[in-house]
């Protein structure tokens, strides 16, 4: 390992995150009694222009009036851009009067350092103002071509951040890719053409100690591409993936969830490994195949998870 190590970020169970539209309160209470591991109410792209004042109102409501973390879930909240005039009012308001019921500020369309840097002065200054002790958490959408060229440096920008997520829409728009349904494949590319940027968005979660988490896909009505789009982004380290409709958050907490096989044999890696440790040896065999320390990392990944699905 280099010298140079990253504290990770807190560690939260993020395989389904169920995004709730700001300006429709009637879907509030279904969120709240939903197996989503976690819960975004949305101030942005769900919610049109004429109905953002109100969307921001009714979220402050929720944030103070329902009880989500009794319910298990981690409550965030995705702001409007940056680029507009409703953000540094979404923020100030939301934290102001509803602070101390947010766990994270979703920030969409992050595009360079300072942006996060201009959410995180803001945040400190109203935590600050008003004795707030939790720490809010900060999370980028990486969905912009400027964003994913600076995600290294915006996933060092601050210490409030936990978590990068792929926001394949947007993404598509700004690269002006060529897209059949949001989050799908395009039969004229062969392959994935989204792989080069989630790939690129894991190995900068895992270098600087972030949570990586997909983003959404559009075709509610399509289980089995969706069931695809997840399994792909979990075979390259990806923890998790946006559900944009109820049917879609058991289908990503199958996915993100290690098999009972799977977590069976991880315990067997390290239960093996630490007897070779207690022989004097630095591997082991298992199965007819070779252990060693970098078999038990991966196993400590599994059996990490499977603990926190376990006391959900």
């Amino acid at each position: 390992m280099s010298h140079k190590f990253y504290k990770p970020a807190r560690s939260r169970l993020q395989r389904s995150e169920l995004a709730v539209p700001g300006s429709s309160p009637k879907m509030f209470e279904k969120a709240l009694n939903s197996d989503a591991d976690y819960v975004f109410l949305d101030l942005e792209d769900a919610v049109s222009p004429n109905d953002k004042v109100a969307a921001r109102a009714n979220v402050i409501k929720a944030l103070n009036e329902i009880n989500w973390r009794d319910k298990g879930k981690t409550i965030s909240v995705r702001i409007n851009s940056l680029d507009t005039h409703y953000m540094y009012t979404d923020l100030v308001e939301l934290v102001e009067q509803s602070g101390k019921n947010i766990d994270t500020i979703l920030v969409p369309k992050a595009g360079t350092a300072s942006d996060v840097y201009m959410v995180d002065c803001l945040l400190t200054q109203i935590e600050t103002n008003k004795k707030i002790e939790n720490k809010i958490g900060i999370e980028c959408l990486i969905e912009t071509a400027l964003g994913m060229s600076n995600i290294k440096e915006i996933a060092k920008s601050s210490e409030r951040l936990e978590a990068l997520h792929f926001g394949v829409a947007d993404y598509a728009a700004s690269l002006r890719a060529r897209t059949v349904v949001i989050g799908g494949l395009n039969p004229d590319y062969p392959g994935d053409q989204w792989h080069h940027g989630l790939s690129e968005l894991v190995m900068t979660c895992r270098a600087y100690g972030l949570r990586a988490i997909d983003g959404p896909f559009g075709d509610f009505n399509d289980p089995d591409a969706y069931i695809a789009s997840a399994k792909r982004a979990a075979a390259i380290g990806i923890e998790g993936k946006w559900a944009i409709h109820p049917s879609q958050i058991d289908l990503a907490n199958k996915v993100f969830s290690p098999p009972e096989a799977e977590v069976k044999k991880a315990k067997r890696i390290l239960e093996e490994l630490d007897k070779a440790a207690k022989e004097g040896k630095g591997a082991a065999q298992l199965d007819g195949r070779m252990i060693d320390a970098a078999s038990a990392r991966m196993a400590e990944n599994i059996v990490n998870i499977n603990k926190k699905i376990e006391g959900k």
